[in-house]
């Protein structure tokens, strides 16, 4: 994982083709970053290691095709690459940083990179599918590769109007959207002259963008957005943002390029940012979340509920199919995101994964998983939140789902890490989280990015040696090592398991509480995923999310509603039946 930005100016840059809404709103807020701000931001994400590389495009009269640009990198050793001659008085400028938290690979990988054609990238990602990642190799390296191999056209139908040489290995867009997995990217392809960037269909990994302003001309990509004494300051409220602070926006998902160019009429670097349809025909089917079967037939509703109301299920019934079914991708799904192949060989010697565990189904089911898929030699830390001391719900909850892990998996060591906090004395934590929701901010947003922050830093304690959760003499603090943390997200919003999916069921049936759940899946970037992955990342931890895998998707997508959820059924029973389900095979 790493955090990745951008900062372009000396470029007038067209938006009209995005249908934005109107950015004026932006100018309320003049917020100065610098390359500084941005650096001490993203080596909080990735500490292993920083770099910058600054891309100049010096302005003539002739074609851009033909300009000469000069490169200069630094690294923590600011060694320089290339020293060329003086700066021109005129200008484009791209300004690439990449903080890397290596987990991947036998040698250690600095960002940004550039190749022999002096293509440079700054990517956060992982590759689990897709495009081929070696055992001892880095997924930046092999995305290169392939990036590199990709004709220089930007048409969408490249296949048809590109003459491309015959070593070229598709387009950018193709590459990209094979990617499985999440995934944030920058990306200056020198051949065409155009700067890619984007995120991942179900935005997994944050990138936000803020558009050139009156007030301040730049066009920036970040991770996160750096600190800033206006955004904690006392004056902001949280639930109505009345402070007008809205320098960032999430990106939306999606691959967008921006080619440059040398406008006569004027003299200057013009260019129009366009958003590119995704190629893989498979991901457009589960970006459009429509399910095979939605509302059921009589016969088939009253045998899925004398079903739900019995007391075990029927291991040769077509329900025990279908659980089996998300079962066995549940359990690739996490194969994919912990074999010991895949983490950076210097991790190997700690506690290489955790969970973020409040006891309850779904990281109940993510704990097995791990059990089962993980080297026994491993110990398996549990980090548990609490506003409420010893009494909270999920710290009794996750008590419990540690004494049944101990029960089902005695020869793993499970590590129960209480992480206590006190809400009123946060006054630190609660300004650091403000910044990392950004732009996202409400009270529920702050709660939540507050939870996770605490629990990616792992800092609490356990109970050395004792099966008595309880007993404080056995007390000693511990923090989590753990560099991957597994997290339930999207098992909710996929099998029905809010509040307000039973509420629209009951208002609308089931043809409302598909549209409802498909409206989950499709702004979970904007309302959850992005403002998870700033506060996790924080600590130098990588959010890893098993049921949001683009296999665990389309298998829920291909069971018929009816028997992923029965919501006729008291909450507890019938909401997520069909994770309920495969928690019995587990």
């Amino acid at each position: 994982m790493c955090g990745i930005a951008l900062l372009v100016s000396g470029i007038r840059i067209g938006l009209s083709s995005l249908n934005l809404d109107s950015i004026s709103s932006s100018s309320k807020a003049h917020l100065v970053f610098s390359v500084d701000d941005l650096k001490a931001a993203l080596q909080r994400r990735g500490p292993d290691s920083l770099g910058t590389m600054k891309l100049l495009l010096p302005l003539h009269s002739n074609s851009s095709n033909s300009t000469n640009y000069r490169v200069s990198s630094f690294n923590e050793e600011s060694h320089a690459l290339d020293n060329g001659s003086d700066m021109p008085e005129a200008f484009a400028e791209f300004v690439f940083l990449g903080a890397t938290l290596q987990l991947r690979g036998v040698s250690p990988v600095c960002q940004p990179l550039m190749d022999s054609s002096r293509n440079v990238l700054v990517y956060n990602g992982e590759i689990f599918g897709g495009i081929e990642v070696g055992i001892d190799k880095n997924d930046t390296e092999s995305l290169m590769q392939s990036l590199g191999n990709c004709c220089s056209c930007r048409s969408q139908e490249h296949r048809t109007t590109c003459d491309f040489n015959e070593q070229a290995k598709g387009s950018i867009v193709d590459v990209l959207s094979v990617i499985k997995g999440p995934w944030a990217i920058i990306y200056w392809q020198e051949s065409s002259k155009t700067l890619w960037f984007g995120r991942d269909a179900f935005g997994r990994r944050s990138l936000l963008v803020h558009w050139p302003t009156m007030e301040d001309p730049r066009f920036l990509l970040s991770s996160v957005s750096p600190t800033s004494s206006r955004l904690q300051d006392s004056s902001f409220e949280v639930e109505n943002g009345s402070s007008g602070i809205k320098f960032w926006e999430e990106l939306s998902c999606g691959i967008y390029s921006m080619s440059v160019d040398v406008k006569k009429s004027d003299g200057n670097f013009h260019s129009e940012i366009k958003k590119h349809e995704w190629t893989n025909a498979m991901l457009k089917e589960l970006i459009e979340w429509e399910r095979v079967s939605i509302e059921p037939k009589p016969a088939e509703l009253n045998f899925s509920h004398s079903r739900t109301s019995s007391a075990e299920l029927d291991i040769n019934s077509s329900s025990s199919v279908l659980a089996q079914n998300v079962l066995t991708a549940l359990r690739e799904s996490m194969l994919r995101r912990i074999s010991l192949y895949n983490i950076y060989q210097a991790l190997k010697e700690t506690v290489p994964v955790a969970v973020l565990f409040s006891g309850g189904l779904d990281s109940m089911i993510i704990a097995a998983l791990l059990d089962q898929c993980l080297d026994p030699n491993y110990e398996i830390d549990l980090l548990n939140v609490s506003f409420d001391g010893e009494s909270a719900p999920d710290r009794i909850s996750a008590k419990t789902g540690l004494k049944e892990l101990r029960r089902v998996a005695p020869l793993r060591r499970w590590r129960l890490v209480h992480i206590d906090a006190d809400l009123s004395k946060l006054t630190w934590e609660t300004k650091r989280v403000l910044s990392l929701i950004n732009p996202a901010n409400t009270y529920m947003d702050l709660n939540i990015g507050i939870a996770l922050w605490l629990a990616a830093r792992g800092e609490g304690w356990i109970c050395k040696e004792s099966n008595n959760e309880t007993d404080e003499d056995k007390r000693v603090n511990y923090t989590s090592r753990a560099r991957i943390l597994l997290v339930g997200s999207g098992a909710d919003e996929q099998c029905a398991g809010y509040g307000r999916h039973k509420t629209k069921y009951r208002h609308d049936s089931w043809l409302g509480l598909h549209k409802e759940m498909k409206l989950d899946m499709q702004r979970i970037w904007k309302r959850n995923l992005g403002r998870d992955d700033r506060c996790i990342a924080d600590s130098g931890k990588e959010a890893r999310f098993p049921f949001l895998d683009e296999d665990i998707i389309r298998t829920l997508l291909d069971i018929p509603l009816w028997e992923v959820a029965d919501l006729d059924q008291p909450s507890g029973k019938g909401d997520k039946k069909i994770l309920r389900e495969v928690s019995i095979f587990l």
